[in-house]
């Protein structure tokens, strides 16, 4: 779109108004020589869309923005060369021939990635970018609904993050008439659970398919006049059906995925069919590889063997390509999609990307329009947040990997696929437990040594173990079960059921004092606690009088005798990939 001028009436990208100044690190607003130079631009006023549009939008990105209760300033004319910019009092002299240059690697660059760098995940990307340019703008661009209360209220910047990413097959938008199925609400049609590690060092993007048979549970959903309704339930349907069907929201695909995986996502995003077009060509394009020709007729791609730059429609129909790659269901098109959104990341935090305005511009506008968030993250500030969380990420630490499943054996035409039960529980505890399914320290070397000490020396005997045991979340009687399972089968005589704890926890810990380190250890070994379980403190008085150690059994709790030890790496049979490596189609 043509940029509208001002002032003189010359037509003006506003993007070339953006000077990266080379002493700062920072992208300054050069209005003309005499102006002042300004990292903010100010918001942008309303545009009209066209008559019988309810909504007026604000000012495309391609025009420059007004200050408001000034002139309008003069622009250089065409063909006058551009002064250079003024040097700030103190600053150094520029070197001639570097301006218009890169930034040099170093401390001012990197503050200028890390503003960029939040675009690690499907859609957060280019928000955060956005948001640094012109925040009450883009702010008017996002649309939210109620999370329900299905999500945990929010991420937390000292916590591992979950962001439920959706799909879905809407069809909302110019030139989507082909697309999805017509008059409906739109399916859970690619969903991916990204959990990004407490520590910022790796990330694992789990894709859930959409024929997986889940049992969905009942969805207390916001109505639009600010009522409640309870949506009933379904067992035996597909994952896909927990989002549009019956007036389900995202909120209730949320609760679909807590149900399934015990991990209680923190937010959601939802995006439709425009999203992957107006993502792809605002940024130029992505680059996607082929081992084979395909020419698929239902999604309308055609493209030859080898590597291609892809966007608009063509992203789009490359990501609903299944019939054609793999075996030509499901799960082949989700190891496109993983592919397709790897190299979407990979130029996102190019540098061709991060030190272009005009791409960063492009893509804020495309990312708040296209993005449904819930009402825990409606704010381009909180987006902005998520954004700086997560650019802390190397893309050679994101894995994206699947739901282990196998076909429906109650099939005889094989059309739905169910958990892989001896794969799948492991690949949710590893995300449960904040493991990295790559090889990346996720604790410091000192921090994992002190740990670690804490299960060496030597152990008390068993009879000599003396612990209060709490329910601090665990399943009803779990106290008492562990009470008698340590009593008869473990010898540890002397302990006793406390009732339940004043807090829930989402662990299991062991809290002791000095003094009862050996039994701890002991107990630790009998239970088949990590070390990270075990809490150094104070004893309490047990009902006898005497000091004795504090067992509270968390959420993880999952039967006496069951260890409590979380895995500390993904199994090799998994599948995956990570978003540095380029993969071709087969």
């Amino acid at each position: 779109m043509d940029a509208q001028g001002r002032g003189r009436g010359e037509n003006i990208d506003p993007a070339d108004q953006w000077v990266l100044n080379p002493n700062t690190g920072e992208y300054e607003l050069r209005l003309s020589p005499s102006a002042p130079q300004s990292p903010i631009p100010a918001p942008r006023g309303p545009r009209n869309t066209g008559a019988g549009n309810p909504r007026a939008r604000s000012a495309s990105p391609d025009q420059a923005p007004e200050r408001p209760g000034r002139a309008s300033p003069e622009r250089e004319t065409p063909g006058r060369d551009v002064p250079p910019q003024r040097r700030r009092r103190g600053a150094p002299e520029e070197p001639p021939g570097r301006r218009g240059r890169k930034p040099a690697k170093g401390k001012k660059a990197k503050k200028v990635l890390l503003w960029t760098s939040g675009m690690v995940a499907f859609l957060v990307l280019a928000t955060g970018v956005g948001g640094y340019l012109y925040l009450e703008h883009l702010n008017d661009n996002i649309t939210s609904v109620s999370d329900d209360g299905a999500s945990t209220g929010g991420f937390k910047k000292d916590q591992a993050i979950n962001i439920l990413l959706i799909g879905t097959d809407k069809r909302t938008g110019a030139g989507n008439e082909g697309y999805g199925d017509k008059g409906s609400e739109g399916h859970a049609d690619t969903t991916i659970l990204l959990h990004v590690s407490k520590d910022r060092s790796n990330a694992t993007a789990l894709s859930i398919p959409r024929d997986l048979i889940v049992d969905i549970p009942d969805c207390p959903t916001q109505q639009e006049d600010g009522s409640e309704k309870v949506i009933p339930g379904s067992t035996g349907a597909r994952f896909n059906t927990s989002l549009g069907q019956s007036g389900r929201t995202p909120s209730c695909t949320m609760r679909t995925v807590t149900e399934l995986t015990g991990i209680k996502p923190d937010n959601f995003m939802v995006a439709d069919f425009n999203a992957v077009k107006t993502l792809t060509s605002a940024v130029g394009g992505v680059e996607v590889c082929l081992g084979k020709d395909i020419n698929d007729p239902d999604s309308h791609l055609n493209l030859p063997k080898g590597t291609h730059r892809i966007e608009g429609e063509q992203a789009l129909a490359f990501v609903r390509t299944r019939h054609s790659v793999g075996l030509g269901g499901d799960l082949s098109r989700i190891e496109l999609q993983q592919q397709f959104l790897s190299s979407l990341m990979r130029e996102l935090k190019s540098n061709d990307t991060l030190t272009s305005p005009s791409k960063m511009i492009k893509l804020a506008e495309a990312g708040t329009e296209a993005l449904t968030v819930d009402s825990q993250l409606n704010s381009i500030n909180k987006l902005k947040d998520l954004g700086m969380e997560l650019g802390k990420l190397n893309v050679k630490n994101l894995t994206f990997t699947t739901i282990p499943v196998v076909d429906n054996p109650a099939e005889k035409i094989k059309a739905t696929v169910v958990l892989d039960e001896s794969k799948a529980p492991e690949v949710f505890d590893l995300i449960r437990n904040d493991v990295s399914f790559t090889e990346v320290k996720q604790q410091k070397k000192k921090e994992a040594a002190a740990v670690a000490a804490r299960l060496k020396g030597e152990k008390a005997p068993a009879s000599e173990v003396r612990v209060r045991i709490l329910n601090g979340g665990a399943p009803a009687g779990s106290a008492q079960s562990t009470l008698s399972w340590l009593q008869v089968d473990q010898g540890v005589g002397k302990s006793e059921n406390a009732g339940n704890a004043p807090a829930e926890l989402a662990k299991t810990t062991l809290e002791y004092a000095p003094d009862q380190a050996d039994q701890a250890r002991r107990l630790a070994d009998i239970l088949g606690l990590s070390g990270s379980a075990m809490k150094p403190g104070e004893s309490v008085t047990n009902s006898q009088g005497l000091p004795a150690m504090t067992l509270t059994l968390g959420k993880d709790f999952k039967g006496a005798g069951v260890s409590l030890t979380p895995p500390d790496k993904a199994p090799d049979d998994i599948k995956k990939s990570t978003a540095d490596k380029v993969v071709c189609a087969e």
